[in-house]
């Protein structure tokens, strides 16, 4: 027996005497498939164009060696998931389309630009959510699903449906739903007043949208505080879409760095999971505004594991992250991102919740505190080595010297 078994079998005792299951976290955890975000290996650029970011957000860093094609992206992703144990799925922009060199317009879009990707994922054992596009594109502008131009709303209307068509069949193939996202930039830079106006537009556009009815897919949509350069006035405000989807019983999409700094993510999921069906998670981590920092064990991301967990939740929630940092190695982004989103998860699962319950039952405020700080201080780490090693992946800091590897042998070529 090695080091990370003993460890692991100490902790398993230590964890029993609270009455926990460690193999019972263990199996849960390797239940939960996160969803990788495509545009973390090439900085949202897609395979549309070359132009700069446009639509409210922003990459940064210029670290060499990212993605340029489809094939450099497809390899950056599957050397990620190569260091993160478990299986997982992949989050798609139809900007990442297979296109072929050939120059395709977003309303024009249709699953054949998607058919490798399906063929891709399934011979790597992945699973395929979605996304439509509305930022980078002539006809972005401020304003897209929201827009008084009928022309130009028609245009994003259109690629919206399609993009829907296109998530159906990806899930039809697949075997699973496809969860497809819906997130517009659409806004203002300063005072707008006619906010009425611009929301009436997108409530008209969604209701268009969402005529068809599809059985392999689920609508997701995903709010803003605000976007670069549209700070004043969000058309998809969180209680606009908050309304939306419980009138709708469509998914809503909580990123992590789309709300006010002191919001509390985590008090979000009971509220909303008592009127919609389910919930899609974006984690990253903002700092200071939405910037979208590689995500990391930190309280917020640890407590949104923990009401997800106390909700038993796992199967109304899915968990994807969307962070595109330029900064450092993107592989390495990838991996220190999705392994610290599943420590939160085992953590959460490790916690003695009906022994903590039973004190708040009991209005045992003193043991119930002192419990959930001592939980703080166990064995966890060596629980989370075991599953790396059953999963055959790199345990502890071991996976750094992988990626620099894959750095010098692979990135370092790429111009």
């Amino acid at each position: 027996m090695g080091n990370i078994e003993k460890s692991y079998e100490l902790a398993r005792e230590r964890y029993a005497s609270l009455g926990i299951d460690t193999e019972a976290a263990i199996k849960k955890l390797a239940d939960i498939h996160i969803s990788l975000h495509c545009w973390q290996a090439d900085d949202v650029a897609g395979f549309e164009s070359e132009g700069d970011l446009t639509g409210g957000i922003q990459a940064t860093g210029n670290y060499p060696g990212k993605a340029r094609n489809i094939e450099e992206l497809r390899a950056d992703i599957l050397k990620a998931l190569s260091l993160i144990p478990g299986t997982h799925r992949l989050n798609l922009h139809e900007i990442y389309g297979d296109f072929k060199g050939e120059k395709v317009d977003r309303d024009e879009v249709d699953f054949s630009h998607f058919e490798s990707w399906v063929e891709w994922a399934m011979a790597n054992g992945l699973k395929l959510d979605f996304n439509s596009t509305s930022f980078s594109h002539p006809k972005s502008g401020d304003l897209t699903l929201a827009n008084p131009d009928e022309e130009i709303r028609g245009f994003w209307i259109e690629h919206t449906r399609r993009c829907r068509a296109i998530a159906d069949e990806i899930g039809r193939r697949q075997g699973s739903p496809c969860v497809m996202n819906l997130w517009i930039h659409d806004g203002s830079k300063d005072i707008t007043v006619n906010r009425m106006l611009y929301r009436s537009l997108l409530k008209d556009s969604l209701d268009k949208i969402f005529e068809t009815k599809y059985e392999h897919m689920l609508d997701s949509l995903e709010s803003k505080v605000f976007g670069i350069g549209l700070e004043s006035y969000t058309v998809g405000s969180n209680d606009f879409y908050t309304a939306y989807c419980t009138q709708k019983q469509k998914l809503i999409t909580l990123d992590t760095g789309h709300f006010h700094p002191t919001e509390s993510i985590a008090d979000k999921v009971s509220s909303m999971l008592l009127f919609v069906p389910a919930l899609m998670l974006h984690v990253s981590r903002p700092v200071r505004w939405d910037s979208d920092h590689v995500t990391i064990i930190n309280d917020e991301t640890l407590d949104l594991a923990k009401e997800i967990v106390r909700c038993d939740a796992l199967d109304r929630v899915n968990i994807g992250l969307d962070y595109f940092d330029g900064s450092i190695n993107r592989i390495g982004a990838y991996v220190i991102g999705t392994r610290a989103t599943q420590k939160c998860l085992l953590q959460a699962l490790l916690e003695p919740i009906e022994t903590l319950r039973g004190y708040e039952a009991a209005g045992k405020g003193f043991e119930r505190l002192a419990l959930l700080e001592e939980a703080k201080s166990m064995p966890w780490g060596a629980v989370w080595d075991e599953f790396c090693r059953r999963n055959g992946v790199a345990v502890g800091e071991s996976y750094i010297a992988e990626i620099n590897a894959y750095e010098k042998e692979v990135l370092s070529k790429r111009n």
